[in-house]
């Protein structure tokens, strides 16, 4: 847990994707995922967590619809939905935090 603490605990946005490989819904964010990442490039953060290797940290966040996508900045969450999502709704979510 604590090596979460240090992802989220920056000063730029991060952007967390809870998914797992047997989830359709999780996996159609794949794409949309490295959009956003490649959009915002080093402004931003964005980690993807698999929620079958991660599941304490999954309970602990109360991760129970996937994918779940969160936004931290400075340790604290911004911004947190369970579906899917569009990468310019992601990314203009992000660009609030910049």
């Amino acid at each position: 847990m604590s090596k979460f603490g240090e992802l989220i605990d920056v000063s730029v946005p991060v952007l967390l994707d809870f998914y797992t490989e047997w989830n359709e819904h999780s996996v159609a964010m794949h794409p949309v995922v490295r959009e956003v990442a490649a959009a915002l490039g080093d402004k931003a953060k964005v980690i993807k967590i698999d929620v079958d290797k991660n599941a304490p940290l999954a309970e602990a966040l109360r991760v129970k619809g996937l994918p779940t996508l969160m936004i931290y900045k400075g340790g604290e969450m911004k911004w947190r939905q369970s579906g899917e999502q569009d990468a310019d709704t992601l990314i203009g979510l992000i660009k609030e935090y910049l």
